[in-house]
């Protein structure tokens, strides 16, 4: 299995105790998931210009 990743030094913790020590060192371990790149802005389209007086704005 290979060396061990928690070693106690001190005392004698019991299944419980270690436990939780095991959880609380993944919680600070665990890095947030990559947000990935920024979203690319689409383009805004501007509608084309048309004079109050014009015939289009009627529709």
């Amino acid at each position: 299995m290979g060396d061990p990743v928690v070693r106690v030094l001190r005392g004698a913790p019991d299944e419980t105790e270690l436990a939780a020590l095991v959880a609380v060192l993944a919680a600070v371990g665990a890095q947030p998931p990559d947000p990935g790149p920024p979203p690319v802005p689409r383009p805004r389209r501007r509608p084309r210009f048309q004079p109050a007086t014009s015939w289009r704005t009627l529709r």
